[in-house]
């Protein structure tokens, strides 16, 4: 048998494939982010620092439920489609470090994903560091996936089940499906979409060489995440904290979506290695020129990575 030809194409990470809109893009969103204070101060300042995302809108669909699992009681956030006939549930873990943000900062995405693709977007309220360090957010986001598993036909009208996250949100989803196969016997998920998450605790290469460039996030602002988050550092390379580590078998097809210049991107493009080599399905999607959350802050990648990542879970769980 022929070997596959090499999905990783080079000219996506050569400098001319950064288009002249992107570019200037880029240059002034790392003056704004200039002034942006780092993880660690923002939690000496207090949630009302200045965010990059501006102001994010709240949905008059979305509702608030608490949900119980595992001993562990969850608060989600339902923004169902706007049918109000959804055939299944799209379980969706925000970003924000592990140490910042909530299920309520994605409404107007989880409308869009929810419209393009008859989910309803399930939002998880999972707890933060430093006050809960790991394994609190894998625990959280673990009794959301038993209860939804359990529940979605009778709750959310079919069996239909997708999963996913941007940046910390996709750290956590990862996990997530392992424990729901490794505890629970669960492979009932039929998408993945993973944005830019963070698979190795430890630092890949591309998190160490972004350094204080901060489209976003720069390598010391992962650092005090992890420090906040993981502060036993003898457990950075374990599977259940970085998922470059786990076993992947079983797992759902999975989009990896990440832009060049994002710090994670190695542990995108390692992952989805890791993923194929399991024997799954996944795509990668690579966008010349992109920083960390580009397809949240207006960037001009990112009405087309969110349709892609639309069509992806359309494909997957569409009856």
């Amino acid at each position: 048998m022929m070997p596959t030809a090499n999905p990783f194409d080079p000219s996506l990470f050569k400098p001319e494939a950064i288009a002249p809109e992107v570019k200037a893009f880029n240059e002034a969103f790392l003056a704004r982010m200039a002034n942006m204070p780092s993880p660690g101060e923002r939690q000496e300042e207090g949630a009302e620092t200045p965010s990059p995302f501006g102001a994010r809108p709240k949905s008059a669909r979305a509702s608030v439920r608490k949900v119980k699992a595992n001993g562990i009681e969850v608060e989600v956030r339902v923004v169902p489609p706007a049918s109000g006939n959804p055939h299944g549930a799209y379980l969706h873990l925000h970003g924000g470090g592990l140490v910042f943000g909530a299920a309520d900062q994605d409404d107007a995405m989880l409308e869009r994903i929810a419209d393009a693709t008859g989910l309803a977007s399930v939002s998880v309220e999972y707890r933060l560091a430093p006050a809960h360090p790991y394994p609190a957010a894998w625990d959280d986001s673990e009794a959301a996936a038993t209860w939804l598993a359990e529940n979605v036909k009778a709750e959310f009208g079919d069996d239909a089940l997708a999963i996913g996250g941007e940046s910390a949100g996709a750290t956590l989803a990862v996990p997530t499906l392992v424990r729901m196969r490794d505890r629970h016997g669960f492979t009932g998920f039929n998408a993945a979409n993973l944005s830019y998450g963070n698979y190795d605790t430890s630092m890949t290469p591309s998190q160490v060489w972004v350094g204080a460039n901060r489209y976003l996030i720069g390598t010391e602002d992962i650092r005090q995440c992890s420090n906040m988050y993981a502060p036993d550092v003898s457990l950075r390379r374990h599977p259940d904290m970085s998922a470059l580590y786990a076993n992947l078998k079983e797992m759902p097809p999975a989009l990896f979506s990440v832009g060049t210049l994002d710090p994670f991107l190695d542990d995108s493009l390692f992952v989805y290695s890791r993923w194929i080599a399991a024997g799954n399905e996944a795509e990668l999607a690579i966008y010349p020129g992109a920083p960390h959350g580009f397809n949240a802050i207006g960037h001009p990648h990112g009405d087309p990575a969110n349709a892609r990542i639309d069509a992806f879970l359309e494909a997957h769980t569409r009856r």
